[in-house]
């Protein structure tokens, strides 16, 4: 069974810590982290770089000079791949470099970069990590306690710790992320792995003492009341019009449509065979 040694929040060594296990079982399989390493490195590539082609250079319409009588080679455009400011040649353009592994495979290298940081000694559990407020001199302290001063370290906290994590931000040498957030690059990348106790007992997340922000007095809403508009003069009008145009007149208005009257020629009836 691997043991880490255990220190206090405060830096002060208390002993060994047992390792579980389950995930600290001693399996370092060195090809798997190495492929987890290149899938890791190539998902963080953005794949936006970008090259003209000599169709995509601008200029070189015209021919720099004559074809024939002057004891030059012959050429057609200033923009070639092979004149200066061309084009380029099998250049790099924008593409995916995503790539993806098996799920069990990444799990297999997250526990081996974890048992090789265990069995060379470079993995350390810390006691609890009880920041009420964010202070990056705090945590220096700590780890200059601890004899990782200057070290590459990557602090593993149980879930996710505000205060934990804007205290090691500005620090170039220090890593804060959740254990269940670690990759297998961000444990190799460092030169000693420091693990809270909760994340590996699996205690519960304690509640971060976070100030509340002062929002000031509260305001009550006011419904706003509905005021009915009145139309204007031009609105009237038209909705006067509209409704005298609308009401039907009676039958002696002289300005009444007037009736139609029926034809009396009537369309003679078409003979059979006529076309």
């Amino acid at each position: 069974m691997l043991e880490a040694p255990l220190f206090a929040a405060s830096g002060k060594k208390q002993g060994g810590f047992a390792l579980p296990g389950d995930y600290f079982d001693g399996t370092v399989n060195e090809p798997v982290m190495h492929q987890a390493v290149k899938v890791f490195l190539a998902n963080q590539r953005q794949g936006t770089h970008a090259t003209k082609t000599r169709r995509w250079v601008a200029g070189g319409n015209q021919k720099p000079w004559k074809q024939k009588g002057t004891g030059r080679a012959r050429q057609g455009t200033t923009r070639a791949p092979h004149w200066p400011g061309g084009g380029v040649v099998f250049g790099p353009h924008p593409r995916d470099y995503t790539q993806d592994i098996p799920r069990k495979v990444r799990q297999l290298a997250r526990r081996s970069a974890f048992n090789a940081r265990a069995r060379e000694g470079a993995l350390a559990v810390v006691d609890g990590l009880d920041f009420s407020a964010p202070k990056t001199a705090k945590l220096a302290g700590l780890l200059e306690s601890m004899g990782l001063a200057g070290k590459k370290v990557l602090l593993l906290t149980n879930g996710l710790r505000k205060n934990v994590y804007l205290s090691g931000r500005n620090i170039p040498t220090v890593e804060v992320l959740p254990f269940a957030e670690a990759a297998t690059y961000n444990v190799l990348w460092s030169d000693t792995v420091v693990v809270e106790r909760g994340a590996l007992t699996g205690d519960a997340v304690a509640d971060e003492h976070l100030p509340t922000p002062d929002v000031g007095p509260k305001v009550t809403e006011v419904p706003l009341k509905r005021t009915k508009r009145t139309p204007s003069a031009g609105a009237q009008k038209t909705v006067a019009r509209a409704k005298k145009a609308t009401k039907p007149r009676p039958d002696n208005d002289p300005k009444g449509p007037k009736p139609k009257k029926a034809s009396a020629k009537k369309a003679a009836p078409k003979k059979k065979g006529a076309k």
